[in-house]
């Protein structure tokens, strides 16, 4: 580990890390009997670095190893006013076990408390390392969701008239529902959806008589097809949003849904939904129980 040196992604890099991102993950899902999540040209994965990136310069970490240059590790974070997000986490497989991720999480972890900010994450809830990363480092599971996907989409229901797309102009209704609901500020994120500079991003709200009821937004891009973020007061709202951006979607994208939403669980395997996978929604600090059903997202968590 002397051979190893901490420090800041660089713009130069992006090619390396999107090979790093794409070949930690698919080492991980194949090793565990799974197939490739990356299957396409592995620079799409650079994608990653242009959010993330886009949206916090600077605040990607990586590991280096002497002499050779090449990134063994990184690290995204998300720096906002009510907290500090942990992004994608990779190791090259070379170092499985080797620390790497608990050295960068460190950082982080730095970082937050001299903020005095809560840490806040999406794990994989199979990846029993990750799992036992993040809870040694002191995050507690808070939520569970369903990964799902809906191949065919021709059971969804008719499109709902109170759906229309988001602007920026709803940005500030957009923010206090989900600060006021879930005790998170996330202006930033939504304003970087909203300019859509890379053309990549989509979004829908409801609304009935003046009045914004959820919001959910998408990324359409060859190496991640997500719904999400976003947030329901209800799960009939949070249905309605569903049908809405999976029926406009080009691919076959993933969603998360919370576990214990049983009426909107229910409602979507009807359309013919199946479970890929489960994630579990950690914090290291201070938590608000959601008012409401959060859809989180990978790009960016």
């Amino acid at each position: 580990m002397e051979t190893i040196t901490l420090r800041r992604l660089q713009p130069s890099e992006w090619a390396a890390e999107a090979q790093l991102i794409a070949l930690s993950t698919n080492a991980w899902y194949q090793a565990s009997g799974k197939p490739a999540i990356f299957t396409g040209n592995l620079q799409d994965c650079e994608v990653f670095c242009q959010v993330y990136e886009g949206l916090d310069p600077g605040c990607c970490i990586v590991m280096e190893e002497i002499p050779t240059g090449k990134l063994v590790g990184s690290c995204f974070y998300h720096p906002r006013p009510t907290h500090i997000s942990v992004g994608i986490v990779n190791t090259h497989p070379d170092y499985f076990g080797h620390g790497i991720a608990r050295r960068m999480l460190d950082e982080v972890i730095g970082i937050a408390e001299s903020e005095k900010k809560p840490l806040r994450l999406v794990s994989s809830a199979m990846n029993l390392d990750s799992y036992s990363l993040y809870t040694r480092a002191g995050f507690v599971p808070r939520m569970l969701f369903q990964d799902m996907l809906l191949a065919d989409t021709s059971r969804l229901p008719a499109p709902d008239p109170r759906i229309r797309p988001v602007t920026a102009a709803d940005i500030p209704t957009l923010v206090a529902l989900e600060k006021t609901k879930s005790g998170i500020d996330r202006e930033h994120d939504y304003a970087y959806f909203c300019k859509n500079a890379l053309g990549i991003w989509s979004g829908s709200v409801w609304q009935e008589s003046g009045v914004i009821g959820g919001f959910l937004f998408a990324v359409a891009y060859p190496a991640s097809n997500l719904l999400g973020p976003g947030f329901a007061k209800t799960e009939e709202i949070a249905a309605a949003l569903l049908a809405a951006e999976r029926r406009k979607h080009p691919a076959n994208p993933v969603f998360l849904v919370p576990a214990h939403c049983e009426k909107l669980i229910q409602t979507v395997y009807r359309w013919g939904a199946r479970n890929c996978e489960l994630h579990v929604a950690q914090i290291r600090g201070a938590w608000q129980e959601p008012e409401g059903v959060v859809f989180p997202t990978f790009l960016p968590e």
